[in-house]
């Protein structure tokens, strides 16, 4: 059950989120299909601990609805295909189907080919790159995906105005004893989502996250928050944070994500579909999957034992702080989820209030509480 008081925070079972996802996506209209599909990865992007990719997202997938730029009826649509590649139209839908589709249709490739690379074009936001590089990994192939970015929140090395996404990044490969290792990241130093969720709970964000237009750091959380998705000046800082720190890693980075998620597939570059759409067009969003067979270059099972022993010299590495032991990346997620499922997902009061408010709007039911 969740616990709630005015202002506490709410502790919702998984069960009821994605019911509540569901509510407000049938709401809208969403086919039932992809509307179950959706809420599946929405749910497990919160389950792993991913605040910004999940269910708040919902504020902003009502905005595009309200806009008219989503088109929830959409199905995947394969434009052209060879034997370990495939190019597929989102149809200006959400980008959490087709993601699924093109990531599960790479691996199906890699299994014949040994290596396949799956693109996508004319889609919406998807969420977190990690839950479809995991689906990958738990069909026991290595998963890359990058995808291209609607928002313009990155200020490059050396710039005063932002140019670039947060362009993620995320690559998954599956082990035997161990959970997969799964690295999922952002190419800004954070994600913007991660300044929405402070914001939402009303904590300075950490110096270095976020910098004005004169290249200071931001730490007040409601005026990061502006200088991320409202001001024309300031915005995140590349991976790295300054130029001392190699900032411009990040930024090679960011753009390299570009151009696998957006410019191989066709996709739109954030700061030209601005200047060159308008207000109802769809985002125009890319994503790049591509998923490796492991079998095509070992023997059964050799490749997932030498990665456990890996990551258990990795876990097995002497502490700096004996409390906090060495982790591989996936491993904050796991113990996450483990977490939520048995406390349920945290809703801060002020997205709970957004919830409500949408449910008001859309004429969904209100389930959280």
């Amino acid at each position: 059950m969740s616990t709630a008081t005015a202002d506490a925070m709410l502790m919702v079972p998984a069960e009821r989120v994605h019911a509540q996802i569901l509510a407000i996506l049938h709401s809208w209209g969403m086919a039932e299909d992809l509307a179950a599909t959706t809420a599946e990865m929405m749910v497990e992007t919160d389950l792993l601990g991913v605040d910004s990719h999940g269910i708040s997202m919902l504020m902003t997938y009502e905005a595009r609805h309200l806009e008219g730029k989503l088109n929830l009826q959409a199905r995947p649509r394969i434009v052209r295909q060879g034997p370990a590649t495939a190019l597929v139209d989102a149809g200006a839908g959400l980008g959490h189907p087709v993601s699924v589709f093109a990531m599960n249709l790479a691996v199906d490739k890699a299994i014949q080919t040994g290596v396949a690379v799956v693109g996508v074009r004319n889609s919406h936001h998807f969420g977190a790159a990690g839950v479809y590089a995991r689906i990958a990994a738990k069909r026991g192939a290595v998963g890359m995906v990058t995808s291209a970015t609607r928002g313009i929140a990155m200020v490059p090395t050396g710039g005063a105005v932002p140019v670039l996404g947060t362009n993620p990044m995320a690559f998954a490969a599956p082990a035997a004893r161990n959970p997969p290792f799964v690295l999922d990241m952002a190419t800004t130093t954070v994600a913007a989502g991660k300044v929405k969720v402070y914001a939402l709970n009303d904590r300075p964000v950490p110096a270095g996250w976020v910098m004005d237009g004169d290249g200071a750091s931001v730490t007040e959380p409601h005026l990061a928050h502006d200088y991320v998705l409202k001001r024309p000046e300031g915005g995140l800082t590349p991976l790295g944070g300054t130029p001392e720190m190699a900032s411009h890693k990040g930024y090679g980075l960011a753009m390299m994500v570009h151009i696998l998620g957006g410019t191989l597939v066709g996709a739109s570059f954030s700061p030209i579909r601005n200047r060159t759409q308008s207000e109802k067009d769809p985002d125009g969003l890319g994503h790049f999957f591509m998923a490796l067979n492991p079998a095509a270059f070992r023997e059964e099972g050799e490749f997932e034992h030498d990665l456990d022993e890996a990551i258990d010299v990795l876990r097995a590495t002497p502490p700096a702080d004996p409390a906090r032991p060495v982790q591989v990346a996936g491993d904050p997620e796991e113990a996450a989820r483990a977490r939520r499922l048995r406390d349920g997902i945290p809703v801060p009061p002020a997205l709970d209030r957004h919830i409500r408010a949408i449910c008001e709007r859309g004429g969904a039911a209100y389930l959280l509480g």
